[in-house]
């Protein structure tokens, strides 16, 4: 699923602020890595592309908000490889993950660090410091919920069509 389309011609001053990190070899790796219907790559595209146009309308530090949201997912545990256990761990430290696999990579400023930590209030333990985390943290769940629904979607789609197949071979037999 794209909710978003990233193009140098779509918006070229919101590439500009984010090239280096979508030039990174390591966070390119994240494309392979699921997330619902999509990849932990696109994801953090998606949240972060639609918190920069949210953040430029509401007039908050959009350029911060594109690269601490770029960043929330930066880290790299597979979730369909490991227990249970861990995946629930996962979902309560990733943000922790991130953040630290980004400080490797990135120079951050308290704001970016804040909205990497914080995208997961409240299920995350980490409480959001700025109104732009808070943005990053509602898009993060908009675009999940968008992406599970898609997933769900396509699931149903696919019994529907076996139960159509089984239901035509079943009667005309």
């Amino acid at each position: 699923m794209k909710v978003v389309s990233i193009n140098a011609e779509d918006d070229e001053n919101y590439l500009s602020l984010v090239s280096d990190i979508l030039d990174n070899e390591e966070f390119k790796e994240l494309s392979n890595y699921v997330h619902h219907d999509s990849n932990r790559l696109q994801h953090s595209m998606n949240v972060s592309y639609i918190s920069y146009l949210v953040a430029k309308k509401l007039r908050l530090d959009y350029k911060k908000v594109s690269r601490g949201a770029l960043l929330h997912d930066f880290f790299f545990v597979d979730n369909h490889s490991i227990s249970k256990t861990s995946r629930f761990k996962t979902l309560f430290m990733h943000s922790k993950y991130a953040l630290l696999k980004s400080r490797e990579h990135f120079e951050l400023s308290k704001m970016e660090e804040d909205i990497i930590l914080s995208h997961m209030f409240p299920v995350g333990i980490f409480l959001p410091k700025y109104k732009e985390s808070i943005l990053v943290d509602l898009i993060d769940d908009y675009v999940s919920i968008l992406e599970a629904y898609t997933a769900k979607k396509k699931e149903l789609s696919t019994a529907y069509s076996f139960l159509f197949v089984f239901m035509f071979n079943f009667i005309f037999r």
